[in-house]
């Protein structure tokens, strides 16, 4: 897994939730409430890098979460100490589901069936925790379970439904795939989720 393509990944998270999600989001009142223990405080089952997140760019990943309470769900002894794996998964999962509340509520004015953040959440800790454990040799039992259900194809949105969270599913779907380009190039020109909303209303309706 080269660098390159791991800050391509990850900067298109940050520049996505910086500037189109967290204008939107409601402001935080309260902790994350906590999650299971990570693999390392639970038994020993991850060989985690030595190499802290923080102030890594794996660091702004976190960053990201902490500004999603309502869906990050991290150790409850959450330290350098921790499961490194577990850390980067539980924080994809944030995103995953937290995006796509923001992006439903955003396009349709309610908010969206509980099964559907769920859903992205997992898909996206899944794959964005196996892009961090292939960078760095290591392993994580929370993060194979994981990976040994995933979501069905089906339950999940495309980038014409919510293309926010549908981009960030697709950029990894395939960890063998070598065309990693984004999948909804038209984002780049939109300043908020206002703005995806009108795209998305305009290309569903024919001229």
């Amino acid at each position: 897994m080269d660098e390159l393509t791991v800050h391509q990944l990850l900067g298109r998270i940050v520049y996505f939730h910086v500037l189109l999600v967290a204008p939107d989001l409601p402001v935080a009142d309260r902790m994350p409430a906590s999650g299971p223990a990570c693999c390392h405080h639970r038994a020993h089952g991850s060989h985690f890098p030595d190499a802290a997140l923080e102030g890594s760019a794996w660091g702004a990943l976190l960053e990201v979460a902490a500004e999603l309470p309502d869906h990050h769900r991290p150790c409850p002894r959450t330290s350098s100490a921790c499961c490194a794996a577990c850390r980067v998964t539980s924080a994809a999962s944030a995103v995953g589901s937290g995006w796509a509340v923001a992006e439903h509520r955003a396009y349709h004015q309610r908010l969206p069936e509980p099964g559907l953040a769920d859903a992205c959440g997992r898909a996206a800790a899944s794959r964005v925790g196996r892009v961090f454990v292939a960078q760095h040799d290591t392993l994580c039992a929370a993060l194979d379970r994981l990976t040994a259900k995933p979501s069905a194809p089906e339950e999940l949105p495309g980038v014409d439904e919510l293309p926010l969270t549908g981009e960030l599913l697709a950029l990894r779907a395939d960890p063998a795939s070598t065309t990693q380009a984004p999948v909804a190039s038209w984002l780049n020109h939109c300043t908020g989720l206002a703005d995806v909303r009108r795209v998305l209303e305009s290309r569903r309706t024919p001229s």
